[in-house]
């Protein structure tokens, strides 16, 4: 316990960790500042070890494992919290600057993409049972981050709506122009443009699982002769389009990758197309995936810094046509689903086992006080091959986009009425 408490004593200053080690003695951390009170109990030695060398990755494990757990009704968001109001002086101390030093030199490794790799480390996440999404996503199976008009009343279901009139109307679409959707997902955005715009797309995935579900709703939703679900690795698809969308699907390219992505964006491209890209970014310098997520929840992904995105986009040639940069929404995003998963946690232990139940719920509160405390945001990019392909003036998207938002909530005036 010595080794565990020394990192314990330099890295907690804000609220308070009282700790019982495998023998039952308790230890108290912190205290300084504010922040959340937690009570924890290990209940393995070896843990105490494992925490001091890697407390990213074995404490997640211990709770996924039940070798750690939480008393006085402290919980796992708790502990998350605790550990994310500290993280400057977690990441300083000596034994963690060596670990994230040995992270930096294999991360190409970490996150090398080819393409068989590629389709693996995807369905590694995406082809875990459509019904567990289910349980704590909105309606429209939308898994990236919603657009908030007000965060404290807006529903999941209205803000992901939101998302989808805010990204569709920034692509300027007439009826018959061609779009390629890279990664599409349970097809949400696909089936959006598609029904709102007229425009034809061609949508890729390599999850099974998921194109099984988007083939489904295009045929309920009589859309099939303007969609194509098809399996297939972005690098492999062929052709010219009007637009190219890429939204959640830059993260998991890997830093290797980056210039083969963009570089199939501008080939995929007419050349007075443009592109719309939607990603996860960081605002610090190139870094690495954390232990946990990258083995357990998204292997191979990584978040990209601006510089590295920017880097890339300049080496392919490509104009920014237009960037804005989504701060919080994602944390909104995550907090509905963290919620949601919670109600709906014995449906998901019936579905799978309480290992899985603990892993999902230490991923989603993670994620959510990343967006909250940590570097992480979201940046949307119009890319084209000239400078004036994109309209000069931002207007265009904003007045379709308030259109787009009339006419949605125009129903509900009549009814009211």
């Amino acid at each position: 316990m010595r080794l565990l408490s020394n990192l314990l004593k330099k890295f907690i200053r804000n609220g308070t960790l009282r700790l019982y080690d495998s023998s039952g003695l308790m230890h108290v951390f912190g205290g300084a500042g504010p922040g959340p009170a937690v009570t924890a109990r290990l209940h393995n030695k070896e843990l105490e070890r494992k925490l001091f060398l890697n407390p990213e990755l074995y404490a997640a494990e211990a709770y996924m494992d039940g070798t750690l757990t939480f008393e006085d009704g402290s919980t796992v968001r708790d502990f998350i919290m605790l550990f994310s109001v500290n993280r400057s002086g977690l990441a300083g101390h000596g034994s963690q600057r060596l670990l994230r030093r040995f992270w930096r030199a294999v991360r190409r490794w970490h996150q090398a993409n080819p393409v068989g790799q590629a389709a693996k480390n995807a369905r590694a996440h995406y082809d875990v049972s459509t019904e567990v999404y289910r349980l704590f996503l909105d309606r429209d199976m939308q898994y990236s981050c919603a657009y908030f008009q007000d965060p404290d009343n807006d529903t999941l279901e209205q803000a992901q709506i939101q998302k989808l009139i805010h990204a569709t109307t920034k692509l300027g679409l007439k009826p018959g122009m061609t779009v390629a959707e890279i990664g599409c997902g349970w097809g949400g955005f696909a089936l959006h443009i598609a029904k709102s715009t007229g425009a034809h797309v061609t949508a890729i995935n390599v999850s099974p699982e998921q194109l099984r579900v988007c083939r489904e709703r295009a045929k309920e939703q009589n859309l099939e002769h303007l969609v194509d679900f098809i399996e297939i690795d972005y690098r492999n698809l062929e052709g010219k389009f009007d637009r190219v969308v890429s939204v959640g699907m830059m993260e998991h390219v890997g830093i290797g990758h980056f210039d083969e992505y963009f570089g199939k964006v501008r080939d995929l491209l007419k050349d007075d197309g443009y592109a719309f890209i939607h990603c996860i970014g960081r605002n610090t310098p190139p870094g690495t995936t954390g232990p946990f997520i990258r083995k357990y929840i998204f292997p191979g992904a990584y978040v990209p810094a601006l510089s590295e995105v920017f880097a890339a986009v300049e080496r392919c040639g490509l104009w920014t046509g237009d960037m804005e940069i989504l701060r919080l929404h994602y944390t909104y995003t995550i907090r509905h689903w963290r919620e949601r998963f919670e109600k709906n946690r014995d449906k998901a232990k019936e579905i799978y086992d309480e290992r899985f139940c603990r892993m999902w719920e230490f991923y989603l509160a993670a994620v959510e006080l990343e967006f909250l405390h940590g570097s992480h945001m979201i940046f949307q990019l119009l890319l084209a091959k000239t400078r004036d392909t994109v309209p000069i003036r931002r207007d265009f998207m904003f007045d379709a986009e308030r259109a787009a938002l009339t006419a949605l909530t125009a129903p509900e005036k009549r009814g009211a009425a």
